[in-house]
Order: C-alpha cells, then structure tokens, then sequence
C-alpha cells in the first residue's frame, strides 16, 4: 500500500464571509478547469477534470477545553488513469 504525498496544505482563521469568497473562487476555477493554490511560498496547479468524485463529511468530536468540534470536509478526487482513458480514442 502506498503512502499519500502531501503537495500542499494549508490552515487559516477566516470568516465565514471569506469562506463563502474563497469558495466561489474555488468554483470558478474548478469550473473552467485549472485551479491554483497559493499559500505563503507555496505553489501548486490542478487541470481538473470533467469527471470527479465528490465526498462530503460532517464530523463532531468532544474536545475537553472548548467543547464540540465540528467539521465539514469537502473532498474531490480524480485518478490519473480516468483522465487518460477520458482523452484516449481508437478510430
């Protein structure tokens, strides 16, 4: 089994207003198909295919000192294989 590599991340306090920004952002670009993420010195392009899979997750979890922890994670995925059948034709 192979281990992730991790190509970027990245971990920001905003509002829910600046949230709301960046995913609309995020949207566009994923719509038309490229998307860049810049964070500090970092860098990384994504061509983003017509065909993904989309996983949404909600979680809670009890923290002693500040209570519930809640998170919505929305995850897109794609696989190199799927984009190179997409694009390969025999006439």
């Amino acid at each position: 089994m192979s281990k992730a590599l991790k190509l970027f991340k990245s971990k920001e306090h905003k509002s829910r207003s600046d949230v709301v920004g960046f995913l609309k952002q995020l949207a566009e670009k994923i719509e038309n198909g490229n998307v860049t993420l810049r964070g500090g010195s970092e860098e990384i392009r994504l061509e983003i295919p017509d065909k993904v899979v989309l996983e949404v997750e909600v979680d809670e979890e009890e923290k002693k000192a500040k209570g519930k922890e809640h998170s919505l994670e929305i995850e897109i995925k794609w696989y190199d294989k799927d984009i190179l059948n997409d694009s390969i034709k025999i006439e």
